[in-house]
């Protein structure tokens, strides 16, 4: 996405108001604002909306790994003796001892519903302007991968959540919104995914890369079905991408290079501009995963304070075999603690060189090739066992990673190496903890969680330097399958219901 699509669209999108005065002969618009009734004209207009939707993903992107992969067996944190001011509010996902109060949550919750508000007024507001048929569906398609690709999330973090697809003329109609059943989500999703695929392109000219495509729909399309365990509709759907011009790159690394974005194996990414403009569309990943303490090491700025959030596990570390490729390009090992003189692991798919301190231009990768090859070979052998076909997708990812073809496996043990090979393939993009809860049962995912939480705390991948941890540190219980409607929410809607456990 070029400079247009990086751009907020006048203070993030949306949020037009218009000043009038009480007497009806008076009745005049302030100049100096947009006034959504006289905007949406023409294309032009149209697409400026939709950038400022891509943008509010920048704000999604920026902390989906406290919820995706800090939850999970991924990652930890590098411990902080000296302020532990943190530990009900970030480490408390790592630890499963978040509450409906905790203010991450709230924020999650926020975002996602700003941008569906934002994406249903687009929808609505386009309808009136001047457009061709073709350009029309290209623009609605966008805003409805969009909104799918957001209640996607919605719906696996909190179960049934509440269904918006109208504009809202004044914030109290929200009051009057409860939750809709998962069932009634995911057909929302299939229906928006659905329309998306018939009126993306398959691809875009150079100034407009980055933008939601065919392919993007269909790939989230066949993730949705392969949640749903809808596993014909999973293989049929995914199959559809096959053809459509994707490729895996040579080297892994290539995927996260800044210099290289939105390549051959790139389905849709959250895109990010660093640099010297002051625009505020740089990401700064590295920042937020880089250990505490190492400064220039790891940024390459020595007046950086890098927060040690999302810190690789010695769990994760350890399950890499020898000569796998991905290893070196997604863990750095080379940072040792000037406190304890021990290595502090952190993710180094997201440390590129960049000109301007805690600006980087590293987009976040959603969906990829890759992603779709894994796919297809869980759907199939979730239908027929470990086809040939089956064999053929999981050996692309792991012949691209330096690793010898797997063969001679049974169900079981296929669906067990597919799971294994998901999480070295797209480890730190935010997927972990949906493939282990679409994979397992709450007993199952409960079980597991709590033997990796025992190890954790019995061997911490960082040293917690005499400070033990809380009793009730590391006890997963089933409940927190789901994570809790924040409390802020219930006091102004007493009728959205909490989620048992909370």
């Amino acid at each position: 996405m070029k400079n247009e699509m990086a751009r907020l669209f006048i203070a993030g999108l949306i949020i037009l108001s218009v000043c009038s005065c009480r007497k009806n002969y008076l009745e005049k618009t302030d100049p100096t604002k947009i006034n959504q009734e006289l905007f949406y004209t023409d294309h032009t207009q149209v697409e400026q909306a939709i950038n400022g939707c891509y943008s509010l993903l920048q704000s999604i992107g920026n902390t989906q790994w406290l919820f995706n992969e800090m939850v999970s067996d991924n990652t930890t944190f590098d411990f902080n003796p000296d302020d532990r001011g943190q530990a009900d509010k970030i480490e408390s996902y790592e630890t499963w001892t978040y509450t409906a109060v905790n203010g991450n949550i709230t924020d999650w919750y926020n975002l996602h519903y700003n941008a569906i508000y934002n994406i249903n007024n687009t929808l609505f507001r386009m309808q009136k302007a001047e457009l061709t048929d073709s350009l029309k569906n290209v623009d609605e398609g966008q805003l409805k991968f969009l909104r799918a690709y957001l209640y996607f999330e919605l719906v696996q973090y909190f179960g049934d959540v509440v269904l918006i697809t109208q504009p809202l003329a004044k914030p109290s109609e929200a009051w009057n919104y409860s939750r809709k059943p998962q069932d009634s989500i995911y057909a929302q999703i299939e229906s928006d995914l659905k329309a998306a695929a018939n009126g993306l392109p398959i691809s875009y000219a150079a100034s407009h890369l980055g933008r939601a495509t065919k392919g993007a729909a269909l790939t989230l399309l066949g993730k949705m079905f392969l949640t749903r365990k809808k596993y014909a509709e999973a293989v049929s759907t995914l199959n559809q991408v096959l053809a459509l011009g994707y490729e895996l790159v040579p080297e892994y690394a290539d995927v996260f290079d800044p210099v290289k974005k939105n390549g051959p194996e790139s389905v849709f990414e959250i895109q990010y501009k660093g640099g010297t403009d002051d625009n505020g569309e740089w990401s700064s990943f590295i920042y937020t995963f880089g250990p505490r303490l190492s400064k220039g090491a790891v940024t390459g700025f020595d007046q950086s304070n890098p927060s040690g959030w999302n810190i690789p596990t010695n769990d994760l570390i350890q399950a890499y075999e020898g000569n796998d490729k991905r290893k070196g390009a997604s863990v750095g090992l080379d940072f040792k603690s000037p406190k304890t003189g021990l290595v502090v692991p952190y993710i180094k798919k997201y440390q590129h060189a960049h000109s301007v301190i805690g600006r980087t231009e590293d987009n976040w990768p959603v969906l990829r090739y890759a992603d779709v090859l894994l796919m297809l070979a869980e759907a199939i052998n979730e239908q027929e066992g470990p086809t040939a076909d089956a064999y053929k997708y999981l050996n692309q990812v792991r012949q691209r990673a330096g690793l010898a073809n797997a063969s001679g496996l049974g169900q079981t043990a296929f669906r067990e190496k597919v799971l294994h090979e998901r999480r070295m393939e797209l480890a730190f993009e935010n997927w972990r903890w949906f493939d282990l809860k679409r994979t397992m049962t709450v007993p199952e995912l409960t079980a597991f969680l709590n033997a990796y939480g025992a190890k954790e705390k019995a061997n911490p991948t960082i040293p917690r330097q005499g400070i033990p941890s809380s009793a009730s540190d590391y006890k997963f219980e089933s409940f927190r399958a789901l994570y809790p409607i924040p409390n802020n929410e219930l006091i102004i809607n007493k009728d959205l219901g909490q989620n048992p456990g909370y």
